[in-house]
């Protein structure tokens, strides 16, 4: 109630403006991991708020939302099958890969801009920009990012859902996005663009922290501030587990 209310102290101030503007939200800004998590759906919505309040009649523009997980080193190996075995024959690392990546939209990708700007917005799977470490051929590299793409996507850690954005009388928009079980931990952004005969008119960007909570927050708050005291305990909890193991062997 308290978002809407904003929203309607706000409207007017941003009636006036000259160019469209985006007033997005979602449902939830904080994610807490425990023990139970099993994955969360995410609910992204706001509105489109045109020049004097005036809908253009031919209500032809569309939503773009893309939400992204903090960006991490990542190392992607190719294997080969030599003499019968599976073996890892080459390798790439990216520096700034997303650790998760959705977007959802009310068409197609490609409907919706051309490459180049698809490359600078980073629309798509198809266009993100992976920063490789080593000056590899584009064939090599493009064959890379495809295999890092699909790895991610089997994990649902990547997901591209086309036409699943909803525009209610050429204003208000929602879109629903999965978040896996597996979604690392850190800063989110959700970013919203509007966009209208292969421009983007207007774009807005929310913030989403996604937290582990519980004993799971005590073990990773241990292990990041007394990293060396964690891994100490962490032996000593195997050799006692393994002694008591061997204990109740020998009794049975």
């Amino acid at each position: 109630m308290r978002r809407l209310a904003a929203l309607l102290v706000a409207l007017p101030l941003l009636m006036g403006q000259a160019k469209p503007v985006l007033v997005p939200d979602v449902s939830q800004r904080n994610i807490e991991i425990a023990y139970s998590f099993t994955g969360a759906e995410l609910l992204l919505f706001g509105a489109i708020l045109y020049p004097g309040g005036r809908v253009p009649e031919e209500r032809d523009a569309d939503i773009v939302v893309v939400v992204k997980g903090p960006s991490q080193s990542i190392l992607v190996r190719e294997k080969q099958k030599i003499a019968g075995i599976w073996v890892n024959a080459a390798r790439m690392r990216y520096l700034s890969a997303p650790s998760y990546y959705a977007i959802a939209s009310s068409r197609p990708i490609d409907q919706l801009l051309d490459e180049r700007s698809r490359a600078i917005y980073e629309i798509g799977l198809d266009s993100l920009q992976l920063s490789p470490v080593s000056g590899a051929p584009p064939d090599e590299n493009n064959r890379f990012v495809r295999g890092l793409v699909d790895l991610k996507q089997r994990s649902g850690l990547y997901a591209q859902a086309p036409g699943t954005v909803e525009i209610t009388d050429g204003v208000l928009y929602r879109a629903r996005l999965a978040i896996p079980a597996r979604v690392p931990v850190g800063r989110f952004t959700a970013e919203t663009f509007l966009i209208r005969k292969g421009r983007v008119l207007a774009a807005a960007v929310r913030e989403i922290d996604i937290r582990k909570s519980g004993f799971e927050r005590f073990v990773a708050r241990a292990a990041d501030r007394n990293s060396i005291a964690y891994g100490l305990a962490a032996v000593a909890l195997s050799v006692l587990l393994g002694w008591a193991a061997g204990a109740i062997a020998r009794r049975v």
